[in-house]
Formats: C-alpha cells, sequence, structure tokens
C-alpha cells in the first residue's frame, strides 16, 4: 500500500468507510479497557493532587504519538514485521522482529507491575510503598503512561489497518478511543479509590493481560522452549478467565458479608 494511495483515501468519504469507523470504535473501547486499568494504578504513583492531569495529559500525548505511530506503520510496516534476530539451538528458538519485542518487553513489564503491587499488598507494604511512589516525578509517571499506552496501541492499530486503508478512518477512531479513555479514566480511578476490595481484582485482570501478551509477543515470535512452541492465548480464552475471575470475585464479596453479618449476629446473642 502506497502512501500516496493512502493520502488520496483521506478524501473517500462513504457509508462503508462510516461503518468501519463505528466498528473501530468499539474495537478501540474494548481494547482500551486493560491499558485504563494500567493507566489507574500508575497514575497512583504520581502526588495524589495531579493524578487526574497525568492520566488527561498521559492519554491526550498517547493518541498523538498513536496517530504518528499509525503513519510509521503504514509506510514501514514490513520492517516491524522482518525478522531482526533469528536464535536457535538445542534450548531455546525463535525469529524475533521489531513487533514481536515490543509485545513481549511490554508484556513482561506488565506482569512485573502486578506482580509487585500484589507483593506489597499481600506483605503490608502499601502504605510505605504509597509514600514511595508519591515522590515520582509527574513526568516519570506521564512518560510511562504514554510508553504503555504505544504498547497496547499495536493491537488496535493492526487490526485497524486489517480492516481498511482509509487513513482519517483509522486516524477519527484513535481520536476517539482516546477521548472515551479520558472521560472513563478518572471515574475507574475514583471508582478503584472507594472499592478497595475490587482493586485486587483489578491487579490480577493486570496480570492476565501481561501473560496474554507475553504469548502472542512470543506467538509472533515462534519462540519454542526445549521444542516446544508458544501459542498465543485467543481473546475468547482471555475474556473468558476474564468473566471468571469477576463472578469469583463478586461471590466471594457476597459471602463473606454474609459471614461478617452472622458473626454480628452472633455477638448479640
Amino acid at each position: 500500500m502506497l502512501l500516496s494511495d493512502i493520502m488520496l483515501a483521506t478524501s473517500t468519504f462513504s457509508v462503508e468507510n462510516f461503518l468501519t469507523l463505528g466498528m473501530l470504535i468499539m474495537l478501540q473501547a474494548v481494547l482500551g479497557f486493560d491499558n485504563l486499568l494500567y493507566i489507574s494504578l500508575e497514575s497512583k504513583s504520581a502526588p495524589e493532587e495531579k493524578r487526574a492531569m497525568v492520566r488527561k495529559v498521559g492519554i491526550g500525548l498517547a493518541i498523538v504519538l498513536r496517530i504518528v505511530l499509525l503513519f510509521v506503520l503504514v509506510s514501514v510496516i514490513d520492517y516491524f514485521q522482518n525478522p531482526i534476530w533469528n536464535p536457535h539451538n538445542a534450548v531455546f528458538g525463535g525469529s524475533f522482529n521489531v513487533h514481536s519485542i515490543i509485545v513481549l518487553l511490554g508484556g513482561i513489564f506488565i506482569i512485573y507491575t502486578a506482580i509487585k503491587e500484589i507483593w506489597h499488598m499481600i506483605s503490608m507494604e502499601e502504605h510505605d510503598s504509597a509514600k514511595g511512589n508519591a515522590q515520582k516525578s509527574v513526568a516519570q509517571v506521564i512518560t510511562m503512561i504514554v510508553i504503555m499506552n504505544l504498547v497496547f496501541s499495536f493491537d488496535s492499530l493492526l487490526s485497524a489497518m486489517a480492516l481498511t486503508d482509509v487513513f482519517w478512518v483509522m486516524a477519527t477512531a484513535i481520536i476517539s478511543g482516546g477521548i472515551l479513555m479520558i472521560w472513563l479514566a478518572d471515574r475507574i480511578s475514583d471508582f478503584l479509590a472507594k472499592n478497595r476490595m475490587y482493586e485486587v481484582l483489578g491487579l490480577f485482570i493486570l496480570l492476565l493481560v501481561g501473560i496474554m501478551l507475553v504469548t502472542e509477543g512470543g506467538h509472533l515470535a515462534h519462540l519454542e522452549f526445549f521444542g516446544y512452541h508458544i501459542e498465543a492465548m485467543s481473546k475468547a480464552t482471555f475474556y473468558f478467565v476474564l468473566v471468571i475471575l469477576v463472578l469469583t470475585d463478586l461471590v466471594q464479596g457476597r459471602y463473606q458479608r454474609k459471614l461478617m453479618a452472622q458473626k454480628e449476629e452472633s455477638h448479640k446473642h
């Protein structure tokens, strides 16, 4: 696909393009959920009075960079897909390209972040860690939000390119998805702050997202250990496990409230 063809396509307005735009906006909303969880958790590292601003600026910068990345991907997509490292031995083998390396590193970082926050919770270090995290500069937090936003964006950008070659449709979907994320970011952060029990659920969902990205990156790199190939976790499996996690959390919460009510009743008698 030539760059001149893309620029020419920006002038085409048709019913098909608007239908595709609607599909892409919905895709951005669905794929942006795990991104919002990360943004909510990462923004806690900033001073409390600046967290809302950090989320808005981080997402806003990420929208601009997503459009730049889209332009780059369209122009040099082959470079992102061409192998740049091909290790092969009895233990480890693969064929890595830029795309697979970015997805793998992003997944590993998200797994590390989720495990670190879970460990703080179970070791009762949350109060101390919150003090340490608050010392992070606003620029550091915004930078991390932008970087991880770009990692998350690869799937949605490649999906958009598979659905259409009209640049204005893809760019409009990215901007619309970003505006929706800005609108939802504060609401999700406020909800987690008021309902701390769901923060644990959010961390395990984030851990699941990291695992999904690692398996996807391994699949893209044709990664294998001892002759066993890494298979990507399907989106259907991801959402099935996600539903099970949510249901388990809801049942556990309801059961715990019943136990507490019974305990209070027994103390009265």
